[in-house]
């Protein structure tokens, strides 16, 4: 018996068509994907070095809005083009620099992709040591972590919790004239003096704490975006803080925003564990921690200046047995032209001057 097929074949076509259908309405627009490449390629490239970025974006579907590219947030050029060049690009900054691009197409997907390089100084910095002025007492038990000189007296914050303090030192002697203890669930770091207040970062607890001046009476504390905090100073203006990398910080005193950031390198990479901080005009001097060196910043380019040893200072000035630690504290008596320097468990504080090899 001869079977009619028709029926199984329409309905099959049917079967067929209906999941072609289905498949194509369930199918989801695609991002639009892209690339940067960097001519010249390098591992390291020099401040005022100029590249050619290469753009390629792929698009799976749909037409493209327009390419965005960006250098450390500041935008290079728009496209509506998929493939593009952009000649001439200067590096004008130190540390990790980034290039972001950002593609959308005209149904609003968006995609972002992301480059970074390591831009290192084009200054080779001058090489400096150290001569002793004048040498004080200094309290074997202080763990220096900050020090500033204001109005005659030299302030200091130590650390190690359970042991941080915040006092006002008399130069001459080394003995605290004031002193305050901070709770001792805090790890005390960098202090500064600005507009009749002294501010103090913690280590590890993202908070920091205000003092009156006069009577180191705790009026506010805050809170910071980094993961640490270390050195601490002012330009005047902003506090500017480190913490533990190649980065400088400046926070509004108001509300504690973040004003900008600064990168520190050198001629040879990143300075990383920037500690304590000292800003004279335009510049500032910051220890680098588990050293005994002290690098001079441009702080408008975060590029060393000047690098300067301080090896074998304290070498003649402890006993054997002392439990001594790196140097860690930089504090400038702007009206009399004299810089400080001191350490960690250090029994003296030293007036220098750096001078050239």
């Amino acid at each position: 018996m001869k079977r009619n097929l028709f029926p199984i074949v329409l309905i099959f076509c049917l079967f067929v068509s209906f999941f072609s259908c289905s498949n194509k309405s369930n199918k989801r627009p695609r991002k639009p994907v892209s690339s940067i490449s960097i001519k010249p390629a390098k591992q390291l490239y020099t401040s005022g070095d100029k590249v050619t970025l290469e753009i390629k974006t792929k698009l799976r579907d749909g037409e493209l809005k327009s390419v965005k590219v960006y250098y450390e947030g500041d935008l290079l050029k728009e496209s509506t083009d998929l493939d593009f060049e952009i000649t001439g690009v200067e590096l004008n900054q130190v540390g990790n620099s980034s290039f972001k691009v950002d593609a959308e197409k005209t149904d609003g997907l968006k995609n972002s992709r992301t480059k970074t390089i390591n831009v290192i100084s084009d200054i080779a910095p001058k090489q400096l040591t150290y001569q002793v002025i004048e040498k004080y007492p200094h309290l074997k038990t202080s763990y220096t972590q900050g020090l500033e000189y204001y109005n005659g007296y030299l302030y200091e914050g130590t650390g190690e919790t359970g042991h941080s303090k915040l006092m006002k030192i008399d130069i001459k002697t080394g003995k605290p004239l004031q002193s305050f203890d901070m709770n001792d669930k805090y790890f005390g770091e960098g202090i500064t003096i600005l507009n009749g207040k002294i501010y103090q970062l913690t280590y590890r607890a993202k908070k920091g704490f205000i003092y009156d001046l006069e009577t180191f009476a705790v009026i506010d504390s805050f809170t910071y975006k980094s993961e640490q905090g270390w050195g601490l100073t002012n330009d005047g203006t902003n506090l500017i803080m480190s913490d533990g990398t190649n980065v400088l910080t400046w926070l509004n005193p108001d509300d504690f925003s973040i004003v900008k950031t600064v990168q520190v390198a050198n001629n040879r990479g990143n300075m990383n564990v920037l500690n304590e901080l000292e800003y004279i005009d335009g510049i500032i001097y910051a220890n680098i921690y588990t050293t005994n060196h002290i690098v001079k910043i441009d702080v408008k380019t975060g590029k060393v200046l000047e690098e300067i040893n301080l090896e074998g200072l304290i070498d003649m000035y402890h006993q054997p047995n002392d439990r001594i630690d790196v140097l860690n504290g930089i504090a400038y008596d702007a009206k009399n032209d004299r810089m400080f320097v001191t350490g960690k468990l250090w029994p003296m504080l030293f007036e220098v001057k750096f001078i050239e090899q």
